[in-house]
């Protein structure tokens, strides 16, 4: 039986097996270990889903417990995809705060499930990336 829960923190083995082993990986800084420790650390929102202590999901966000929570990551370990456990991390995410609004950037591949568990597309969204300057008005 998978079991969902909230922890203070994971370790950095387990962040980088789950990112790799979901695919999420390809989208991340894998070889900055400090970076990946500090994504860790300055989380408030650490979400696990374990079978027999094993990790297989997680979702890594920050959140204010009321009005936002904007989810980091959601990973789920390959042999455990399609078989709702993303879902119920979002679920137990939810219910920690059911009134915030939960915000995240989808992979191309994750729209469809996104989609089907009623998220939809913010049209004010916007981003400055790491380097990009802010413009003169």
């Amino acid at each position: 039986m998978i079991s969902v829960q909230l922890e203070s923190e994971i370790s950095l083995e387990e962040f980088l097996w789950i990112l790799n082993d979901s695919g999420l990986g390809e989208r991340r800084p894998m070889n900055d270990l400090d970076l990946l420790q500090k994504m860790i650390s300055g989380s408030n929102l650490i979400v696990t889903a374990r079978k027999e202590g094993e990790l297989v999901g997680l979702l890594r966000g920050l959140t204010d417990h009321c009005y936002r929570c904007f989810v980091a990551d959601l990973a789920v370990a390959k042999v455990y995809q399609r078989q709702g456990v993303g879902r119920k991390l979002l679920e137990f995410t939810r219910d920690l705060a059911p009134k915030a609004r939960l915000f995240l950037f989808s992979a191309e591949d994750a729209i469809p499930f996104y989609e089907k568990l009623g998220f939809h597309l913010h049209e004010r969204c916007y981003q400055l990336k790491a380097g990009e300057e802010f413009r003169n008005s």
